[in-house]
């Protein structure tokens, strides 16, 4: 359904460019938001849901991991490739309608095993909506310009973790949980709507683009995930035996593991081992988020930055990527010494913010080493990541139990089992900067498999 360009390319060629694909990452954002919001408002509320239905702490365990992440993880591949087919412009929209009204669903029912259904429903819906973004900010921006328009989606996923965080917190102590859940679905309803009527899968297809845009976005060697050549069978033999795809799944699987646990568990970490309120445990839950969000902002910028200035990915990429999560490693395991909540806090979201600045590098490395299989590429890594999202969560309460009938582990933790998750989440960011630091950059992840490299460039 996508326009013919039709613009006088002659008249157009001095005029110049408009910037239409920043409304585009601006379209991405706000559905990134909104995906977080349905997300992750269900860890500050995670206690009073158990306590309101009578679960168990392993089973809201389930729900906020595997029930959601595995269903997410697994469904990324067949998703994305759905959404490929489809095209941005029907699949996100479908994607969008379809975890809202599961959203709303998830506060009309008490019996557990339909709560996990509706909440898987919501992760295999928001499964295919970030490859195809990906591949959209591929074929909508050049390769100078793709850090800072990742950033700004990974920023906004954050951004709407916070709000979903704030406002969860502070709405709960008046309005029942279930009533907020079916709040949160309504703006992606309307995304979906508005979404639809403006969007178009190509730039070419666009009305308001001109030939100018055009030719700053297939600038150099963005024509090649453009629409210039044709789609090819993904070659997944190739593609699962390749190095640089493990060392990117690798990052990834060890960020999303640490990052979910400020979306799961840490409200209730501090409930319980700062012994702070619901509502002020809400409200601080929210400074990791804002954290990501802001380094996401700025280390798409940097990263872009680096990039024009050097024309080195292995810079742009990895050296500020290996950088930026070793020094996380640090500041959170530095919190281990903290015992006020507050200033705790602002510790961890200070190791958050460095390990944030790695965010855009992840995703733009998609699209650099991703040829013509960027949506391949990016759904491999995030169904990796998520698989480690999903772990965490149901790992946490039995990592914290064992610990727990230890005694003397549990003394080295101050008696406290939360201690040592703080400790393994910085563990985990110092494992990002490892498999950053062995990614070799350049090439795609098909030329750099071991099939691959013969012959290749």
């Amino acid at each position: 359904m996508g326009l013919v360009h039709t613009t006088d390319d002659s008249a157009d060629h001095a005029a110049p460019a408009t910037r239409v694909r920043i409304v585009v990452s601006t379209w991405l954002a706000a559905m990134a938001a909104m995906a977080y919001l349905c997300r992750l408002s269900i860890s500050v509320a995670e206690k009073t849901i158990r306590g309101d239905l009578g679960l168990t702490e392993q089973q809201m365990g389930n729900i906020l991991g595997p029930a959601f992440f595995w269903t997410y993880a697994f469904a990324q591949i067949p998703s994305s490739r759905l959404g490929e087919r489809l095209g941005a412009r029907i699949s996100l929209p479908l994607f969008a309608c379809a975890w809202s009204i599961a959203t709303a669903l998830f506060g009309t029912v008490a019996w557990y095993p339909l709560l996990l259904v509706i909440w898987m429903i919501v992760g295999l819906s928001q499964a295919g909506a970030f490859p195809v973004a990906t591949r959209t900010i591929s074929q909508w921006y050049p390769k100078s310009e793709r850090a800072l328009a990742s950033g700004s989606l990974v920023a906004f996923m954050s951004a709407g973790a916070a709000i979903g965080a704030g406002l969860t917190g502070v709405l709960i102590q008046y309005i029942a949980w279930q009533t907020l859940f079916m709040l949160y679905a309504a703006p992606g309803l309307l995304w979906a709507l508005g979404f639809y009527y403006w969007f178009r899968n190509r730039p070419e297809g666009h009305p308001a683009v001109n030939s100018a845009e055009l030719r700053h976005i297939h600038d150099g060697e963005s024509t090649l995930h453009g629409s210039t050549l044709p789609d090819e069978p993904t070659p997944w033999s190739r593609l699962v035996v390749s190095w640089p795809m493990w060392m990117i799944c690798g990052q990834q699987f060890c960020r999303a593991a640490a990052l979910v646990f400020f979306g799961s568990w840490f409200a209730t970490f501090l409930q319980e081992s700062r012994q702070i309120s619901v509502g002020k445990s809400g409200l601080l839950s929210i400074l990791p988020h804002l954290a990501t969000a802001v380094a996401c902002l700025i280390g798409g910028g940097v990263a872009d930055l680096i990039y024009r200035r050097t024309g080195r990915l292995d810079w742009s990429r990895k050296g500020l990527a290996v950088a930026s999560l070793t020094l996380s490693t640090g500041l959170i395991f530095a919190a281990y010494f903290v015992q006020d909540a507050t200033l705790a806090v602002i510790v961890i979201s200070a190791g958050i913010f460095c390990a944030g600045l790695a965010g855009p590098s992840s995703y733009a490395v998609t699209m650099d080493m991703g040829g013509r299989h960027v949506g391949a590429v990016f759904a491999t890594m995030n169904m990796v990541g998520n698989i480690g999202a999903g772990l965490f969560p149901m790992f946490v309460p039995r990592f914290r139990k064992w610990l727990e009938a230890t005694p003397a582990l549990l003394d080295l933790c101050a008696g406290d089992s939360w201690n040592a998750v703080v400790v393994l989440i910085s563990l985990l960011h110092l494992g990002a900067a490892a498999c950053w630091l062995l990614l070799p950059i350049h090439g795609t992840v098909i030329d750099r498999s071991p099939q691959g490299a013969i012959g290749s460039r």
